[in-house]
């Protein structure tokens, strides 16, 4: 294979494709393979039939509001709302057709989500919001203040993807890598190793991601959750941001792990380094702060937690 090929599976977050175990769970759903994700668990129910799992803990004047990224889910913020949630009202929520939400056919744009977010935060009727989004999540945190202005107070973007731009022909050999079918027969091996790229130092706690990705894997709507991914890749080039940075009226908190070895992708921008697509993407933005933690991966905010949720608490009490 191609050595820039090899790495396109691993653009932004986890693939979210597993091999064919002895789980027996091929009657089971997602939802019921996942276990707890150790917050007060709840489910909101929006329109077009979407119930929206998330968690809510903590009390303060200020709200959070945590959006994972691609293939992600919940968990992807368990080391950060326990403290948090100390001196604020800290909620995380699975995207539709990811975790423990409603799966469906979705068109995984960024203005879907977007909308859903926002939907969200009406339903709950909350105030004071920031949002703090992961890779994915970042970007749709980004067209969520864009279109809704009024509604986000800040914004968190972590490792936000969005910052490194794609050419037509970049886009396309990513639309053409990213099937259902590719999601679905991926090997054990790969999955384990596209883990281990999200991390400088993947931490013993992210088994437990990968045992429940191998139980998914085995459900009866694993296939319509494969194809939210492959939807919301599309999403992602679809709907740039880059350009529309400048109009983000929020005061904006960018962290990028030094060492992400996602962004920028390897395979298509190998002259390029997180530094330059995270002064790049904050060059850009009219109120910002921008720290790079040393010695994080992609989820720096799992792998550096005691730093990036003081950097969240401090930037939120400002």
């Amino acid at each position: 294979m191609n050595r820039a090929l090899r790495f396109l599976p691993i653009l932004f977050l986890l693939l979210a494709s597993y091999p064919v175990m002895s789980f027996q769970t091929e009657e089971l759903s997602m939802r019921e393979v996942i276990g707890s994700y150790g917050l007060p668990e709840h489910t909101a129910k929006l329109a077009s039939n979407l119930q929206i799992a998330y968690v809510d803990a903590g009390k303060g004047p200020q709200t959070l509001i945590f959006i994972h990224g691609l293939s992600s889910y919940v968990r992807a913020w368990e080391r950060t709302i326990p403290e948090v949630s100390k001196s604020a009202r800290c909620l995380a929520l699975d995207l539709p057709g990811y975790g423990k939400s409603s799966k469906g056919s979705y068109p995984g744009t960024m203005e879907f989500y977007a909308d859903v977010v926002h939907e969200f935060i009406r339903k709950l009727k909350l105030k004071n919001v920031t949002l703090v989004g992961h890779s994915m999540g970042g970007q749709i945190a980004v067209t969520a203040a864009l279109k809704y202005p009024q509604e986000i107070k800040k914004l968190v973007l972590v490792a936000p993807a969005g910052f490194e731009t794609f050419t037509a022909s970049e886009a396309q050999v990513l639309r053409n890598f990213y099937t259902v079918e590719s999601i679905v027969n991926t090997p054990e091996a790969q999955v384990r190793m596209n883990h281990k790229y999200n991390f400088y130092q993947m931490p013993a706690s992210v088994d437990l991601w990968i045992k429940e990705r191998l139980a998914m894997m085995q459900c009866e709507d694993f296939r319509q959750y494969a194809q939210t991914v492959v939807n919301s890749m599309s999403g992602m080039l679809d709907g740039p941001v880059f350009e529309r940075l400048p109009q983000v009226q929020q005061p904006t908190l960018v962290v990028f792990g030094a060492d992400d070895f996602l962004i920028p992708n390897r395979g298509l921008h190998p002259t390029l380094t997180t530094a330059q697509v995270s002064a790049a993407g904050v060059a850009r933005l009219p109120q910002v702060r921008q720290v790079l933690l040393p010695q994080a991966g992609h989820f720096a905010h799992y792998e550096q937690p005691t730093e990036f949720n003081k950097l969240v608490k401090e930037f939120v009490a400002e």
